[in-house]
């Protein structure tokens, strides 16, 4: 059992998501930085789907009630058990009644930890993500709350001592697709899309990441009916600033889609911090 001390700005639990249900409404949702949650459970022998905490901007303080082997990924929150430092990206062992607590990382925004047996909150839909626009799933973590841990019979061996962590790009480059509604906008809106700064905004979430930046100029008035939304889709509010769709997106939306990230670039989108900038490429 996990005992909440404090979760930091936002602490949720999260899997791989519901997808597949996006025809009746439900949104995937699901970690925000797929390949770091997953990681994060390799690390410890679980299942890459295992349920895991997201931690965002790090600042929480969990209690274990029972020994346990964790593994913190994504953004690099300072690790302390029982106030002892330790490495991120690789399993450490947690003693009966100690306390873990994860800084506040100096780069990125999301922080995974797993847990050895996976953590074991009831399922909703078939997951045990929380989905903050929808309301599906366990509500975000709040001090007291208690979180169960799973068994971990059947489990393999722990055989990785360290992966050490790509680097967070301060600048990143985010990889895009041109459409589907890039007829939508003017030729020069594509060309200011990707040869110039944006930054991200306070109110950004797992929703959407929001930025400020030179506004893309329509070709044509009015608006589309809604249509299916993917995450990564970059929609273009009247404002004319682009929003970068994540995990817990609405499955449809009526504003154009003037591009869509590359899967490759969803993992850095996720890490973006309110106030950094970024450029997106071709």
């Amino acid at each position: 059992m996990i005992e909440v001390v404090r979760p930091g700005p936002l602490a949720t639990v999260q899997d791989l998501g519901r997808p597949g249900r996006a025809h009746l409404g439900v949104p995937c949702s699901g970690a925000a930085d797929g390949p770091a949650f997953r990681l994060a459970n390799r690390l410890v022998g679980n299942p890459e789907g295992a349920a895991a905490l997201e931690l965002t901007f790090g600042g929480a303080s969990l209690c274990f009630r029972r020994a346990a082997w964790i593994a913190v990924t994504g953004a690099p929150a300072p690790l302390r058990i029982d106030g002892r430092a330790q490495g991120t990206h690789a399993p450490a062992h947690v003693p009966p009644g100690a306390l873990v607590e994860l800084g506040t990382p100096p780069s990125g925004l999301r922080s995974y930890l797993a847990v050895r047996g996976g953590v074991v909150v009831d399922e909703v839909l078939g997951s045990r993500s929380c989905d903050l626009l929808s309301g599906l799933g366990p509500a975000p973590l709040s001090p007291g709350d208690r979180v169960p841990i799973g068994s971990t019979k059947g489990l393999g061996d722990i055989t990785v001592d360290v992966a050490p962590p790509p680097p967070l790009p301060e600048t990143p480059v985010l990889r895009i697709r041109p459409g589907p509604r890039d007829d939508w906008f003017t030729e020069e809106a594509l060309d200011t899309l990707t040869s110039t700064l944006y930054e991200v905004t306070p109110d950004s979430n797992r929703v959407g990441v929001r930025l400020e930046g030179p506004p893309l100029a329509r070709a044509r008035e009015g608006e589309l009916g809604s249509e299916g939304m993917v995450t990564g889709s970059l929609q273009v509010p009247p404002s004319g600033l682009p929003i970068i769709f994540l995990a817990d997106h609405p499955t449809t939306g009526g504003y154009p889609v003037v591009a869509v990230l590359a899967s490759s670039a969803i993992a850095d989108a996720a890490q973006l911090r309110p106030g950094q900038r970024l450029r997106f490429r071709l």
